[in-house]
């Protein structure tokens, strides 16, 4: 039963893409911005993090790369304050052995190296922009950069559901406590990180997101992160998100799988790609 509702998922997703592909234009190029949407907040735009919260989602200190020393200082990690509230992720015992062997593998080991879409939360804070598409009807947009990553937010309540399969950018049901955009997201693929440092999850996990706007070019971002198969208890991040106002700003697609082929397949390949 459940094969059966994928070409319809798939139908409506591409619907709200047609739908909604106005108001990505007037964005992108800068036309007049109202303030509010159906008595909403205008969140149309293209956002940016911009912190270390990629590397790590806990505060590390500054530290060398070592098996890229060719590079020096360009692929050495910054140092960051912690975006995780508390200061540190409560992982349960085996979970944290878990993390240790991510970080230890990286990064081969991460999702991000083999081009594989990143999933929520860590799809906002990657060091790449995203958009946000938000019409007058009941679907908002989100488009990333990295890996051509998109979701569909669906805000009517009638279309909220757990996704029959789970997926890389999972399912996302939104919907409005006043001002703020709340968004859960279930159906979250097991295989994605929360950053670079192996931080990680269960298929478990359940991602309720909240967006709300400080003024046209800031929003304070949240994401609270329930999964009893990997944490102790609930734990949320926050951090603020920026508005692009460049003038001409757009996506630019970054479509990384050709880099990755080589990490992939590099004892399969004849010919290394690029070559």
């Amino acid at each position: 039963m459940k094969h059966k509702l994928l070409p319809t998922l798939s139908i409506l997703i591409q619907a709200s893409l047609i739908a909604l592909l106005p108001f990505a234009q007037a964005s992108a190029q800068g036309r007049e911005r109202p303030a509010r949407i159906n008595d909403k907040p205008n969140f149309n735009g293209i956002w940016q993090a911009l912190n270390t919260a990629y590397w790590n989602l806990e505060g590390h200190s500054a530290e060398a790369l070592d098996d890229f020393w060719p590079m020096g200082g360009i692929a050495a990690i910054p140092a960051g304050k912690s975006v995780v509230v508390g200061g540190s992720i409560p992982y349960l015992p085996q979970a944290l052995e878990k993390r240790n062997e991510n970080r230890a593998g990286w990064p081969a080991t991460d999702p991000e190296a083999k081009c594989y879409m990143p999933g929520i939360p860590r799809a906002t804070y990657m060091p790449y922009p995203f958009q946000i598409v938000q019409g007058e009807g009941d679907t908002i947009l989100f488009s990333y950069t990295y890996a051509n990553a998109n979701r569909p937010v669906f805000m009517n309540p009638e279309d909220h559901m757990i996704a029959p399969v789970d997926t890389w950018m999972g399912r996302s049901n939104g919907s409005w406590d006043g001002d703020t955009l709340v968004i859960e997201v279930n159906s979250n693929l097991d295989q994605t990180w929360l950053d670079r440092a192996g931080n990680h999850h269960s298929y478990a996990m359940l991602v309720t997101e909240r967006y709300s706007l400080l003024n046209d070019y800031t929003m304070m971002y949240e994401a609270t992160i329930d999964d009893p198969e990997t944490y102790s208890e609930p734990w949320t991040i926050r951090m603020p998100l920026y508005r692009n106002i460049e003038e001409g700003a757009r996506l630019l697609e970054f479509n990384c799988v050709e880099y990755s082929e080589r990490l992939l397949y590099g004892e399969l390949m004849t010919v290394p790609a690029g070559q």
